[in-house]
C-alpha cells in the first residue's frame, strides 16, 4: 500500500526529500514524549468502557467530549486504559491564524475535552504522533485539508505541552461529493488514473477557483505546475472549507 501511494505522487509530480518514515518504526520516540507530558502531570489513565465514552456522545460520528473522574484517580496504571491529555480551563483557549482560513479560535476544554494520546491496545493516537513527526523533522508549515482544522487546536495544545514551536498552518477547502459527504471508496469513489494527471491537476486548480486555460490539460505534467506556481491565487478559497462536486 505504501509502494502504490509514493507512486501515485510520483506519477503526479510531487517531490520530497530524504527517507520514507513509517510511525511503526518512531514508537520509542512517541513513548519519550509521552513520558515527558507524565512528569509534567499533563495526561492520565482512562479506563472508560466504549459504551460509557459512547453514551457521552453528543452528536453521531464525533469523538465525544470526555472529562471524568478517571481525571483525578489515583491508581493510574492498573488494568487496560487509554491514556488522555488533560486539558485545563485556562490554557485550554487556542488561538492561531490559518494562511487560508483566516483567524481560528477553540475552547479545546468544552469543544474537544480530555482527547485520547494513547489508545487502550497501546497504540499511540494521530494527534501525538503528527506532533512529534512535526517537530523531529523541523516541519515549519502544514498544508493541509480543511477537515483536520478542528483538531490543530489540540496539537497545538500538545505542542505547548512538550515545549515545541508551532509550525503555520495553511488548510485547504475539502472537495466533497454532490451531497455534501467526503470522498471514500466506500462509496465507489474513483482511483486517480496516472495516465490522466494532467488533465486531473487541472480540474483540481478549476475546483479551487484557479482558472487555469483550456489547453493546459493536455500539456505535460510539468507545464501544468509551472503555470499552477505562477498563477496561484490562494485568495479565490480563501475562507472556504468546502468545495462540492458537480452533480452528474
Amino acid at each position: 500500500m505504501s509502494d502504490r501511494i509514493l507512486h501515485t505522487l510520483d506519477g503526479f509530480g510531487f517531490e520530497w526529500t530524504g527517507n520514507v518514515v513509517f510511525q511503526k518504526d518512531r514508537i520509542d520516540v512517541y513513548a519519550k514524549a509521552l513520558e515527558q507530558l507524565e512528569a509534567g502531570g499533563h495526561v492520565y489513565a482512562c479506563r472508560c468502557t466504549r459504551a460509557q465514552l459512547a453514551s457521552a456522545s453528543t452528536e453521531p460520528g464525533l469523538e465525544p467530549v470526555h472529562s471524568c473522574a478517571c481525571r483525578n484517580a489515583t491508581d493510574r496504571r492498573s488494568g487496560p486504559h487509554a491514556i488522555r491529555f488533560r486539558t485545563e480551563p485556562q490554557p485550554a483557549t487556542v488561538r492561531f491564524s490559518d494562511a487560508w482560513q483566516g483567524p481560528i479560535e477553540q475552547d479545546c476544554r468544552s469543544e474537544a475535552g480530555d482527547f485520547v494520546i494513547r489508545r487502550r491496545d497501546g497504540v499511540f493516537a494521530y494527534h501525538l504522533a503528527v506532533v512529534v513527526d512535526d517537530e523531529l523533522q523541523g516541519i515549519n508549515r502544514i498544508v493541509r485539508g480543511a477537515d483536520l482544522l478542528a483538531s490543530t487546536p489540540r496539537q497545538i495544545l500538545l505542542q505547548r505541552a512538550l515545549g515545541y514551536r508551532s509550525p503555520t498552518y495553511a488548510h485547504l477547502p475539502l472537495l466533497v461529493e454532490p451531497d455534501g459527504r467526503k470522498l471514500a471508496k466506500s462509496r465507489h469513489a474513483l482511483p486517480l488514473d496516472l495516465a490522466r494527471a494532467s488533465g486531473l491537476l487541472c480540474e483540481v486548480l478549476t475546483w479551487l477557483r484557479q482558472d487555469p486555460p483550456a489547453g493546459l490539460a493536455r500539456a505535460p505534467l510539468q507545464e501544468v505546475w509551472a503555470w499552477a506556481f505562477a498563477h496561484w491565487q490562494p485568495s479565490r478559497f480563501a475562507g472556504c472549507r468546502e468545495l462540492r462536486l458537480p452533480a452528474t
